[in-house]
């Protein structure tokens, strides 16, 4: 296997970071959704943010929605030390028919999806730009090339809007996929980034918690193998504690394993100094179907209430409900 560590250092350097703990927050409680367009308050996201500020300093985000735009401002306006990786929410600009829950789309659904990205991008380049103190990176995307999405956007696209946020704004840019589109399809497109950002879920591809880190690290170092000196880091990985075997096994979703994968990974990355983007900081029960043990609901490290799971039970203790 190659050598890696100038491909970590330069990840480092790249970006003008410390290494540090890395986590990915959307706050979206009981009855909130940004596909209804409610969203987490000022003062819910403060009381969010006041509980990841004990362990973590870089958060990502998901979009230029209100609920981000809220987020930066309670950073700023509540002096809190958080960096943010912000995103952006791609529509669909293609079908995709190996979609498993349907991606086909009319000529009038897809036109409409790419005006909507315009606007999302202009928002994105706003954003940056306004609390350029705050945000450290951007990326153009999650998860709109590998073959399962439903909102494909194709490959020569992706470059046209990381050219249009580059000439912009400041801050690095990247995109955030799954780690297999990175080794053949996506090169065209890593060539005009300024780093690569890569997911890996061994519970989504029926790992146990046994070979699971070895895994990841396979996925890792396929992407820093394949991109020589380009700086990697992983901007999801996690394990749900949940699930109703659409995808993951019940059996293999538990406090547990999370427990366990969590500190097997952050063991790996804080020694390899690799960023790392843990999967998530709450439960979102928005999220998937409206099946209750629906794995999509249920990666947080808190759950929806804020209670701390098992894996961050012992730091933070005063979160527990009395008795626990």
């Amino acid at each position: 296997m190659a050598d890696t560590s100038s491909s970590r250092a330069c990840a480092i350097t790249a970006l003008g970071l410390e290494h540090g703990n890395a986590i990915c927050y959307s706050g979206y409680r009981e009855g909130q959704s940004p596909h209804s367009g409610t969203f987490p308050t000022y003062e819910q996201i403060r009381e969010d943010l006041q509980i990841l500020a004990k362990n973590w300093q870089y958060l990502r985000l998901y979009d230029c929605s209100p609920h981000a735009e809220t987020v930066l401002k309670v950073i700023r306006n509540e002096g809190l030390h958080f960096k943010i990786m912000l995103g952006l929410d791609m529509a669909a600009e293609m079908s995709n028919p190996h979609c498993p829950w349907g991606a086909e789309y009319s000529d009038e659904i897809l036109d409409k999806n790419r005006r909507a990205n315009i606007e999302e991008v202009h928002r994105l380049i706003g954003l940056a730009n306004a609390f350029d103190d705050i945000v450290f990176s951007v990326s153009v995307g999650n998860e709109a090339s590998v073959e399962w999405t439903d909102h494909m956007v194709p490959v020569d696209a992706l470059i046209g809007y990381v050219k249009q946020v580059k000439d912009t704004i400041a801050q690095p840019v990247t995109f955030c996929e799954n780690y297999v589109p990175w080794t053949y399809k996506l090169e065209p497109l890593a060539e005009a980034l300024d780093f690569i950002a890569v997911h890996t879920y061994p519970a989504w591809e029926y790992r146990s918690i046994d070979d699971a880190l070895e895994f990841t690290k396979e996925n890792y170092h396929s992407v820093v193998d394949h991109y020589p000196g380009k700086p990697v880091i992983i901007t999801e990985a996690g394990w749900t504690t949940a699930a109703n075997g659409r995808g993951i096994d019940p059996h293999n979703a538990s406090e547990e394993l999370q427990a366990r994968y969590y500190e097997q990974l952050l063991e790996w990355t804080n020694d390899e100094k690799i960023l790392t983007f843990v999967f998530e900081a709450f439960d979102e029960p928005w999220k998937g179907s409206p099946d209750p043990l629906e794995p999509e609901k249920h990666w947080g490290l808190f759950d929806v209430n804020r209670v701390p799971k098992l894996v961050m039970r012992e730091l933070y203790a005063e979160l527990l409900p009395a008795g626990s």
